[in-house]
């Protein structure tokens, strides 16, 4: 059964300036994904169970703090999107005084650089933690642990993957002499 699909007449079609490499849209599907395990890693803890470590005293900001924390990590890692959508290129219209005008290529490849630096640093103390090569260790019971190792594992993956989509939208937005 094939589904016709009519673009509403209303409603502009968007694209990039230049085609997007499929990776580097794969890579912006993928990073939100590997954000959501240490998302609800973080849910029991905020409600005091500890998972064989430290348990936090219950208090009445635990829950908002670890429910905005997870919220504030996932609209993050859903940001990586713009360095795959129209919207990375152009502010929408409904953004008042500057809707329409073109988004200056560095206003973008700074921040998401320094953001992937920031997380791929993460990565290094994952590394340390994973292979117990400084001493550290998560302080959770025997299980738990590994468990831990893994959700912050895929968690850290996000800075190198974000260091490449912010490569791949710097090769597409900033112009190349010869080209």
């Amino acid at each position: 059964m094939a589904i016709n699909m009519v673009a509403r007449p209303d409603v502009p079609v968007r694209s990039t300036e230049r085609p997007v490499p499929r990776w580097a849209e794969r890579v912006a599907h993928l990073i939100p994904l590997l954000g959501l395990p240490v998302c609800f890693w973080r849910l029991p803890i905020g409600f005091g169970y500890g998972m064989g470590g430290a348990v936090m005293p219950p208090s009445v900001w635990n829950v908002p703090y670890v429910v905005s924390l997870s919220v504030l990590s996932e609209c993050l890692a859903l940001f990586c999107f713009g360095l795959v959508r129209w919207w990375g290129e152009t502010v929408p219209e409904w953004v008042p005084r500057i809707g329409g005008r073109r988004v200056p290529p560095m206003a973008v490849i700074a921040p998401a650089g320094l953001a992937g630096l920031a997380f791929t640093g993460l990565l290094g103390y994952w590394l340390l933690t994973a292979f117990q090569l400084s001493g550290l260790r998560y302080p959770y019971a025997p299980g738990w642990d590994v468990l831990a190792l893994t959700v912050s594992g895929l968690f850290s993956l996000w800075g190198p993957l974000l260091l490449a989509q912010t490569y791949g939208y710097y090769r597409r937005r900033v112009p190349r002499k010869g080209r």
